[in-house]
């Protein structure tokens, strides 16, 4: 086993990460990438199970491990900007961010907006212009609920470029895989989502990808594709992807995560399962990562409440 100073093993009776959604999900591809490497590298005792905990956009996962896994040094739960976002909209009840403690980010997704191939936009101002003459026009698909990321990106991409956000038409879809399907088959003409959900479809050319919302052109597939601010909007969504495990824990099981998933986050083992998956590389850890969360939920609070998506 790797030796981290300080670092208390976790209690040998198995590691579980929840993954707050169906198999074949961005929370549980997070789960699995970082549960072998936890295994390769030998950080934890024997395997890592991953336990799928679909339901209501994370909230039962989240409650589950406030109300019934307290002090459990044995499990982490894969978390994302889709966490913090419903955490800000308080749609988690009476759970706040408050109530689990956040061990780290490893990877990083990011937002994009895309068109069919075969149709007349060629670039983001082409969308844009489009917008502007008439909002109605265009009718937008992602993968999450209303008020949810990817419906959260459109509208502030259309406050970006000066139009009212409730006037962008969005149609939710039980993932971005229904999405792409439906713009594929022109039943929408917009598709809003991130980066790593659509590395097949970019690959057999299947989408036209006009912006990707990163404060940096990204590497891989996506590399000749401009930024929105590279096109003159001031738009970027970073979608991380880390973990937080159940309130209770000990000073020392803490930063034993911690120190876990920032060797993971550092190993070849997880820049292979990162770029299997088309994750950039982003680590954030321990306080920094609690002060990051806390920061980004009364981020997204003040946003949902200035695009009317809460009082």
């Amino acid at each position: 086993m790797v030796a981290l100073a300080g670092c208390a093993e976790p209690r040998n009776r198995g590691v579980e990460c929840i993954a707050p959604a169906n198999p074949g999900g961005g929370w549980d591809l997070t789960c699995r990438g970082a549960g072998r490497a936890l295994r390769d590298l030998a950080l934890v005792p024997g395997i890592v199970r991953v336990l799928n905990m679909p339901g209501a956009g994370g909230a039962i996962a989240y409650a589950h491990a406030v109300a019934r896994r307290e002090g459990d040094e044995n499990v982490l739960i894969a978390a994302s900007p889709a966490t913090t976002l419903r955490l800000a909209q308080r749609q988690f009840g009476r759970f706040t961010e408050e109530d689990v403690r956040w061990i780290g980010a490893i990877a990083a997704d990011y937002g994009v907006i895309a068109v069919h191939p075969g149709g007349p936009y060629k670039t983001l101002a082409d969308v844009v212009r489009a917008w502007r003459a008439d909002p109605a026009s265009l009718v937008v698909g992602g993968g999450s609920a209303a008020g949810g990321q990817d419906h959260m990106k459109m509208l502030v991409l259309a406050r970006a470029i000066g139009i009212d956000p409730r006037q962008i038409r969005y149609v939710p879809f039980d993932g971005g895989g229904e999405a792409v399907t439906s713009l594929l088959g022109n039943f929408i003409q917009v598709f809003s989502g991130d980066a790593s959900e659509i590395r097949g479809h970019v690959e057999a050319g299947g989408l036209r990808v006009l912006a990707v919302f990163a404060p940096a052109r990204v590497s891989g597939l996506l590399a000749d594709v401009p930024t929105a601010r590279e096109q003159g909007v001031d738009v970027e969504w970073i979608a991380w992807r880390g973990f937080y495990a159940p309130p209770g824990l000990s000073d020392a099981a803490y930063q034993g995560w911690v120190d876990r998933i920032a060797a993971v986050a550092a190993s070849d083992e997880w820049a292979q399962a990162r770029e299997e998956t088309g994750l950039a590389p982003f680590v954030a850890t321990g306080p920094v990562f609690e002060e990051m969360v806390r920061v980004e939920v009364g981020t997204l609070r003040a946003l949902s409440r200035d695009l009317g998506l809460i009082e």
